[in-house]
């Protein structure tokens, strides 16, 4: 839902000629990091950009473009660093000429860097690409839930719990049980990410008898959708002294 990358600087034609070394800048404390679909007429993004340390930087001006249409529009310019950028929803999609009325989740704005310092104005490959999404909603991301894999060949109920001071923090339950086993090593826990919304699931045992074949564990992977709640996961399941049995796709989509 969102990506960034920061690596070197394509340099931009300049009538004047190369003087100096291109100054490459970085975007880094992206929250939120997404359009919420629901209140694009107020939502944001915020970022800081940085320029390395002892460099000096004429200014650096923040393009914006939307979809893959490169239209590259000055969305605002800077001059002093490091410095916090804040990109409304609704002033961008005026500045690139865009009804918020057309605007679908999914879609995705880009925002560029073109840098002028020591003579030299480039580009730079520090961009971010914002996702238009649902804002995270605790409550959509828990709660009754039912889990499916045609992989691993389950299918069943679940009970997802948010951890009372971490709304991030969710815990899985009644999966094994699902697989008609005694969950006595639970729960599973899983890391949502607040700004790309990235699931992350660490290794841990859930039950200690697979049908006497020992211990089960799972850990993987996947993404949560903030629109609907539902999640798209990819699980590495382990049993006993079998070891490693794969990686197995599953979804879980909220119960009515």
């Amino acid at each position: 839902m969102l990506m960034m990358y920061s690596i070197s600087c394509e340099e931009l034609p300049d009538p004047a000629g190369q003087r100096g070394t291109a100054v490459v800048p970085a975007i880094t404390d992206v929250n939120p990091g997404i359009f919420d679909s629901k209140d694009l007429e107020n939502s944001y993004v915020e970022f800081t950009v940085i320029v390395p340390p002892g460099e000096q930087v004429n200014k650096i001006i923040v393009q914006g473009s939307y979809k893959d249409n490169y239209e590259r529009v000055t969305i605002t310019e800077l001059t002093t660093f490091p410095a916090t950028v804040r990109i409304k929803s609704a002033d961008a999609a005026q500045m690139l000429g865009i009804n918020l009325e057309d605007i679908s989740n999914g879609d995705v704005f880009l925002f560029e860097l073109v840098t002028t310092a020591k003579g030299i104005v480039t580009r730079s490959n520090a961009v971010l690409f914002v996702s238009v999404a649902c804002a995270y909603d605790v409550d959509l991301s828990t709660g009754s839930y039912h889990a499916v894999s045609e992989d691993w060949v389950l299918d069943g109920n679940i009970t997802l719990t948010p951890d009372p001071g971490d709304p991030y923090k969710i815990y899985i339950t009644g999966l094994g049980e699902a697989e008609g086993l005694t969950e006595d090593q639970g729960p599973l826990v899983m890391y949502i990410d607040p700004v790309l919304y990235e699931v992350e699931i660490p290794e841990k045992l859930v039950s200690s008898d697979y049908y006497g074949y020992g211990a089960i564990s799972y850990t993987g992977y996947g993404l949560f959708s903030s629109c609907n709640g539902s999640y798209t996961l990819y699980l590495d399941i382990s049993v006993g002294t079998y070891g490693n049995q794969g990686t197995f796709g599953f979804t879980f989509t909220r119960n009515p």
